[in-house]
Formats: structure tokens, sequence, C-alpha cells
């Protein structure tokens, strides 16, 4: 009777280890298909789930499923793949409710499976996932949220090679601007360039462009390899340092201006030209204050009638 009780014992604990196993097992499969690493799914549980999730400034899409469940078998190659496409970007994870009750009941879990959001930043409640349950219907729900609730890119001065790098080098395009200088506008003027910047740059924050701009002269070599400030100041240009293209605007400075300019750059509508001369490596330069330009201060020669000369001697 005792072994029978230890065989029973047994075989429930290989069905409930063959359960848990499923989950992994359908993700699994996606390999053989390549529509995505199982990896990139982030299995949780109750003693990580507040540090990995709650405490994070990621967006989450989290998974709550039962092993048994035929509905969870078939989403899981899409989930998987969605994982993968959205790595670097949002964080999907899972969560066997069989096995975490405490999770599944915290966040009112009925079905199965049952998605929550958890938005980026700080995180109060989960929310209710309303999208499709294929793989491009979960990255095109995620990419909208991002979108939505993203924080607009950094128009960054040009103070260094490693801020170029950074935005330029490193991304497939960077928006380029070149003011005029400080004593040509004031601060006023700067700031208002630098507002119309910002206000595009959110506009297109999806895009993850690099945003940079310096001031006329100050990176002079940088100027003559993009063939940018020629023709006058305020310049703007568009980027692309591993094709080695650049692509001018040539209209006026204003949001209107340089938002039909990039949805040009987008569509493929702007010719961009061969960059000819190697960019150079940018010099170091002084971060603006924010005030307005001072004057170089002369040096006061009045009091120069008062020196009393010696007269010059000649020489016969």
């Amino acid at each position: 009777h005792i072994a029978k009780k230890e065989k029973c014992k047994f075989v429930r604990r290989m069905k409930n280890i063959s359960l848990s196993l499923t989950h992994a097992e359908a993700v699994v499969s996606t390999q053989s298909t390549g529509k995505g690493n199982p990896a990139d799914v982030i299995e949780l549980t109750s003693s990580v789930f507040d540090k990995e999730v709650l405490d994070s400034k990621d967006m989450w899409l989290v998974e709550f499923y039962a092993p048994w469940c035929g509905h969870c078998k078939k989403l899981a190659p899409e989930w998987a793949s969605a994982a993968s496409t959205l790595k670097g970007k949002v964080k999907l994870g899972a969560v066997d409710a069989t096995q975490f009750g405490d999770l599944a009941q915290r966040y009112g879990v009925r079905g199965y499976p049952t998605i929550k959001y958890f938005p980026a930043g700080a995180k109060l409640d989960a929310e209710e996932y309303d999208g499709g349950r294929t793989a491009s219907d979960i990255v095109a729900w995620a990419e909208a949220k991002l979108e939505q609730f993203a924080e607009p890119p950094e128009i960054r001065e040009l103070l260094n090679d490693d801020v170029f790098t950074e935005e330029c080098r490193e991304k497939s395009i960077c928006v380029v601007s070149i003011l005029p200088d400080i004593l040509d506008t004031g601060a006023k003027g700067r700031n208002e360039y630098l507002e119309t910047l910002r206000a595009t740059g959110d506009k297109y924050k999806k895009r993850k462009f690099g945003w940079v701009w310096s001031f006329a002269g100050e990176q002079d070599k940088l100027e003559e390899s993009l063939e940018l400030g020629g023709a006058g100041y305020p310049a703007l240009a568009a980027v692309n340092i591993k094709k080695n293209a650049v692509l001018h605007h040539r209209g006026g400075f204003s949001k209107e201006s340089i938002n039909e300019f990039l949805q040009y750059v987008i569509a493929g509508r702007v010719a961009p030209s061969v960059i000819r001369k190697e960019v150079p490596k940018l010099r170091k330069a002084t971060p603006w204050d924010g005030l307005d330009g001072q004057l170089p201060v002369e040096e006061d020669y009045s009091d120069l009638d008062d020196i009393e000369l010696e007269p010059m001697k000649t020489e016969l």
C-alpha cells in the first residue's frame, strides 16, 4: 500500500514537471521556424517579479499562462517572435499561473492566456492588453505605446567627438543643425531655433534619429565635410554616416518646413549627396551658457597721447 502511494506521488510530480515544460517546449519550437529566440521571453516567478517588472523603468508585457492551456501553446511561438523583435525596447515575460497563483490573483487573472501591460517608468498598476495575438499584432501594439509615452529625444550640442559618435555614427540617421552665431541671434533667437528642433524631434521620436547642433564656425571642419552652412545660417541636413550620405534641407528653419523635409527623407524623395571629405574628429567645445553673446573687449589706447616719447636719434 505504501509503495502504491509513493508511486502515485511520483506520477503526480512527473506530470507537474511535464506540464510546466509545455510552455517552454512550445516556445522552443519557434527555433526551427526562425521566428524568435525563446531566451528573449523572461520567465517570471513570485520571488523576482517585483524587482524585474515593478522596480524597472522598462515597459513590460507579461503573459499569464497555464501549461495545459491550448491557446497558451498557440500563443507561445508568437510571444517569442515578438520578444525577439522588441528586444532592447520592450520586455516580454511569462508567468506560470498554476505555480505562482499569488501573482495571478494579484492581477485578477481569470482565464488563460491573460496579457498584462506595465508601462515604462513608475508602475502604479497593470493595464489590460487589448491587441491581437499574432507576433505582428503584439509588436505593433507595443510600438504604438512606446511612441505614445516615449520621451522626446535630447537635442545635443556638439561639444566633442563622443556626442557625434553616439548620435550620428551609431544611428541610422542624425539631423545636424548649424545655427547662427550668438551675436547674430541673441539668446532669445537661439532658443527659438532649439525649440523648433525639440518640437520636431518629439514628432519623430519613434524613428530614433540622432539630433545635434552647433553654431557657425564652431565645428568648421564638420561643416566643410558635410558642405553645410555655405549658403548661410541656420543650416540643417540629415546625415547617414554608415552610407556616407548627406541630404541637405533647402527650406526655411520652421517646424513645418523641417517636417516636410524629413517626410521626404523617410519616403526616399530627397536625392542624397555623397560625403566627399572624410568626417573629421570633432574638437572639444565650450557649452553654451544660455546667455546673450558679448562682443570682445577692445583695448583702450586713449591714454597713449600722454606718453612722452624720446626723440629719435639720427645717425650721420
